[in-house]
């Protein structure tokens, strides 16, 4: 596969558009995906997370990529609650529901080297703690942050070349990767969340406590997507 540069491009909004699908669960949207993903497709998401979005002027907010094994689709990504981690697709997706997921896919598939390099890569990294301070200070720190590993990781299996994988946002790398048409957008996929509501209470003190209580915990749970991106 050719080589390319990715470099931090602030204000850059690319483009991941596909075929949109709306799904009911995270199983739904397993179903969709499984047959189509392999070894080397990134999940690019677009979350609520605000300071993502306002640093990058793009709605792109997490990025996962996937390996196979034993024809079972694993999810590798790197989150502010665990660090660096590796789900089954189905956990991960479940991860992202109220998001929207775009899925891009190599134009070229991996080659087994390349795929056994990506992977390993991968793992090296597990456990490793989050951080995105480095991003933003250049300063040296433990940790890692989604597109920084998810780069490091392409880079590692000649995928593309990178001056450093720390500067790069999910918004930069969706840019390099389909500008250079290593890579191109093959599913969007949004997984609504599906509230049950709760039997009225009969009487109006009831009634009033229900719906404050599903007001707040409606808004606490916006306002921790908005602001701890977590």
């Amino acid at each position: 596969m050719s080589w390319l540069v990715i470099v931090a491009l602030v204000g850059a909004a690319p483009d991941a558009s596909a075929d949109s699908t709306a799904v009911s669960s995270h199983q739904e949207a397993t179903k969709i995906l499984r047959p189509q993903v392999q070894t080397g497709t990134l999940l690019v998401s677009e979350g609520d997370c605000l300071a993502v979005q306002a640093y990058t002027q793009s709605p792109y907010t997490h990025v996962g990529a996937v390996v196979m094994r034993d024809g079972q689709p694993f999810v590798y990504d790197a989150c502010k609650s665990t660090g660096v981690r590796c789900s089954t697709l189905a956990n991960y997706l479940k991860t992202q529901i109220d998001h929207e997921v775009h899925v891009l896919q190599p134009r070229k598939a991996f080659s087994e080297d390349g795929a056994g390099e990506f992977a390993r890569r991968l793992d090296s990294q597990l456990g490793r703690p989050y951080s995105v301070r480095h991003h933003l200070t250049g300063e040296s720190v433990d940790g890692i942050h989604c597109a920084e590993y998810v780069t490091d990781a392409l880079a590692s299996c000649r995928v593309l070349k990178v001056q450093n994988a720390a500067n790069v946002s999910p918004a930069s790398l969706v840019l390099g990767v389909t500008r250079a048409q290593v890579y191109s957008p093959l599913q969007t996929i949004r997984i609504v969340r599906q509230v049950t509501p709760e039997p009225r209470a009969a009487s109006w003190y009831g009634r009033l406590w229900q719906d404050t209580k599903s007001c707040t915990a409606n808004c606490y749970r916006q306002t921790r997507a908005w602001f701890v991106c977590d």
